[in-house]
């Protein structure tokens, strides 16, 4: 339930410049995710009444991304710095009373945990503004904490800091949380008398402290949490810790992975307990998979909800898929969107499916091509059949009902349906739907030259 006295600001308005990318920084993916959506997660979960989005750079693409979450936009036209950033969300933010969160839209890595210990120290220490600090081994280019006789008296940006202060090893994460509308007073008082010429926001402690009001801290054990995302080596770092958190948490609730190292997860994907994922294996999007589940090397799956006891075989590719429970998948099987699996069905290797609906114990065993077509239950398709559902134009639907046999190295030229518990022979091209219990053979007549070779040689 959203709590009335928490609300949220996102800061997401910058480019990237270093990411050398023609998308918006906080677009970029790590664990299936935009960068930017941790943050809204974060909120959403936190139950913050309010949570607004600072967007500059590429806006309208920026928007369009995360305008199916409970999120409200401001454009910062120009980026005049972290101060003015806050600055712009005032009118969004204007009937607001309570604590309110600032959270950057490319620091991914952070633990709804370690929010909620920041908002309990802001509200316990009665502050106006609290600061989330850490300490780092290489503080370079980080604003540095300056304390007296234990309490935060102010930040100093790098570019702006003496010698002393650089050897400093507690730093700014960027993550803060204030009171409004008191943070508005204070930061229509912030200069830009600096380095850069900007509005640093992290002259707000000075200023609430000459104010006479309390500036806390709130330190991070962990620093890799607040690591922010500037260029590709720091996306692929940030996303190799956070697929450790993932595989750790799946190992933990009972989910057999090989080899960790090389097993990608996306944040989003549900596994349930004994399990078994090989190695280079890659779980994607909202996918879900069953118990007792065995995923073998190489496999990767999208979107997909697969039930218990299934079993997907080396190499194979499975596409916005629903299996059901028992099949075997595999090896280097690819089921494309819209497949559906009712149950104990065997897909082997190298047969494609492309909106295929495959009813209880149905099977294709290899070299098979089953697309835009509705199986009943317990038939075979021998190797090599192909539904030929494309006639150049149009897409046209085959329909196999119960029990139907089909042979090896046949056509089923749609549209066509094939009647219950029928038989095809191996070799037909079948044009015309076949009755129930039928057989249908469609070859022509086979010729012998007898001694015919022998001539030839």
């Amino acid at each position: 339930m959203p709590t009335q006295n928490l609300a949220a600001v996102i800061l997401a308005a910058g480019k990237g410049t270093r990411m050398k990318s023609q998308q918006p920084k906080v677009l970029h993916q790590i664990a299936g995710q935009p960068l930017a959506l941790f943050p809204v997660q974060w909120c959403q979960s936190l139950g913050c009444c309010k949570t607004v989005m600072v967007v500059g750079h590429q806006a309208d693409r920026v928007k369009e991304t995360f305008a199916p979450y409970p999120v409200n936009f401001v454009v910062q036209e120009q980026q005049l710095g972290t101060g003015h950033a806050l600055m712009v969300t005032e009118s969004a933010l204007q009937s607001f009373n309570g604590t309110l969160l600032l959270l950057c839209g490319d620091v991914p890595l952070l633990r709804e945990e370690t929010l909620k210990q920041l908002i309990d120290a802001h509200r316990t220490s009665e502050a106006a503004v609290t600061v989330l600090t850490t300490h780092m081994e290489n503080p370079y280019g980080y604003g540095r904490i300056i304390r007296n006789s234990g309490q935060i008296e102010k930040i100093v940006e790098e570019k702006d800091a003496t010698s002393e202060q650089k050897n400093i090893t507690e730093i700014n994460t960027g993550i803060y949380a204030f009171e409004a509308p008191l943070v508005y007073e204070l930061l229509h008082r912030i200069g830009n008398d600096n380095a850069q010429g900007e509005y640093y926001l992290t002259d707000i402690i000075s200023l609430a402290q000459s104010s006479g009001l309390k500036a806390a801290a709130c330190v991070l054990q962990d620093p890799r949490e607040c690591m922010g995302i500037n260029d590709r080596v720091q996306l692929a770092e940030a996303g190799e810790i956070l697929r450790q958190r993932i595989n750790h948490q799946h190992m933990v609730n009972g989910v057999t992975l090989q080899n960790p190292a090389t097993t990608y997860i996306d944040n989003t994907v549900t596994i349930e307990a004994d399990t078994v994922i090989e190695a280079n294996c890659h779980v994607r999007g909202a996918s879900h998979i069953g118990a007792f589940c065995h995923v073998e090397t190489g496999s990767v799956i999208d979107d997909c909800q697969i039930g218990s006891s299934t079993r997907i075989k080396a190499g194979s590719v499975v596409e916005q898929s629903q299996i059901g429970e028992q099949c075997a998948i595999g090896p280097m099987a690819h089921l494309r969107p819209g497949t559906v699996l009712h149950g104990h069905n065997k897909l082997g290797n190298f047969v494609e499916t492309k909106k295929a609906v495959l009813g209880p114990r149905s099977q294709a065993s290899h070299l098979t091509y089953i697309g835009d077509a509705e199986l009943g239950s317990d038939i075979n398709l021998g190797c090599g059949t192909i539904t030929c559902n494309y006639d150049g134009v149009n897409k046209h639907k085959t329909v196999i009902e119960d029990g139907v046999f089909v042979g090896s190295d046949c056509q089923l030229i749609a549209p066509v349906t094939l009647g219950r518990n029928c038989l095809i022979g191996a070799g037909s091209t079948i044009t015309k739907d076949v009755p129930e219990d039928s057989l249908a053979l469609s070859r022509s007549e086979q010729k012998v030259i007898k001694g015919w070779r022998k001539r030839k040689k």
